[in-house]
């Protein structure tokens, strides 16, 4: 072949190729894959909940692109980019509850050196019941850019379907494990008037139920959201005491948000007035012995009676040797 025919021949080549490129750069604009990756950032980005679908072209990019990706478990990054179809191209730290303070400086080193570091959670956004907050914290304290790309979240989605007001919500996270703490919890959203939501696992859910009966009354509505996004997701509505008994005949399975109906009027009227004045020890010792001597029941028992309808303001319940110390000096 002669010079001017490979020469000729290169020109083409070169022209077709620019050619495709220009008309792949279009046809992603067309298709909203167009993404402009910031430098210099903390970029928090949400991962599908549970159907991978969900994904948007930001996270596809940014998984690509990013310079450094922290990710709460990082088996489960390279898992969940196999299922985009996407190659991780960049270096790749743990980023998880016990770790994030101190690996946090060290990130945010990178982003004033200028690279784009990308935080990401096995599911959901970063933050919300997931890693990421001392990242934040410490990006606002040194003055360094955070932004977010925003996707799939399990409170606002359990919101939307439960069919509760939604103008106003309270996220209260995981029920507490503890059945003290968890019914305390209870107690102090009594009076509550927005929509509250909380999270909940698999093997809890039947005494959280037995508790929220306790303490909310069978009367107030809710919605139990179990899988949400994925092939059985299913979301049952009815009365505290009807999901309650739902739950006794039919278990639910997987990660499950619990949306309650906030306070009536006179719900939170009588909540208020139950925690507005804080009784002494010595008045609650003296309403026990008179109500001891009344119904002629033990005085431990008096006791537990008036301490539970007495709480302080915080949900947390009167000490109850402190009133019976004093109650037997009453007596």
């Amino acid at each position: 072949m002669q010079t001017s025919d490979m020469e000729s021949e290169e020109y083409e080549t070169v022209v077709r190729d620019a050619t495709e490129h220009e008309a792949g750069e279009q046809n992603m604009a067309q298709n909203g894959v167009m993404v402009e990756i910031p430098r210099g950032t903390v970029v928090l980005a949400a991962t599908p909940i549970g159907n991978v679908g969900d994904a948007s072209a930001r996270l596809r990019a940014l998984i690509e692109r990013a310079d450094i990706v922290a990710a709460e478990d990082t088996r489960r990054l390279y898992d969940l980019a196999n299922r985009l179809g996407v190659h991780v191209g960049g270096r790749v730290v743990a980023n998880h509850d016990h770790n994030e303070r101190a690996k946090a400086d060290g990130l945010l080193d990178e982003v004033e050196r200028g690279a784009t570091v990308l935080v990401v959670s096995d599911a959901g956004m970063p933050t919300v019941n997931d890693p990421g907050v001392a990242i934040v914290r410490r990006a606002i304290e040194r003055d360094l850019p955070v932004t977010c790309a925003p996707g799939p979240s399990a409170v606002l989605d359990a919101l939307a379907l439960s069919g509760l007001p939604t103008d106003r919500f309270c996220y209260e996270g995981f029920v507490p494990r503890k059945r003290g703490e968890r019914i305390q919890r209870f107690r102090s959203l009594l009076g509550e008037r927005r929509t509250i939501v909380f999270y909940e696992t698999l093997h809890r859910i039947a005494e959280t139920m037995d508790d929220l009966l306790e303490m909310f009354g069978p009367n107030r509505p809710m919605a139990l959201c179990r899988e949400l996004t994925k092939d059985y997701e299913q979301i049952r509505r009815g009365t505290i005491a009807e999901i309650h008994q739902s739950v006794v005949d039919d278990p639910p399975r997987g990660e499950i948000v619990l949306v309650i109906g906030g306070a009536s009027e006179e719900e939170a009227l009588k909540a208020g007035e139950a925690t507005a004045t804080v009784l002494s020890v010595d008045d609650l010792a003296a309403l026990a012995v008179e109500r001891s001597a009344k119904t002629d029941e033990r005085i431990k028992d008096a006791i537990a009676e008036v301490v539970k309808e007495h709480p302080l303001p915080d949900g947390s319940l009167p000490n109850r040797k402190a009133i019976y110390t004093a109650a037997l000096k009453l007596k």
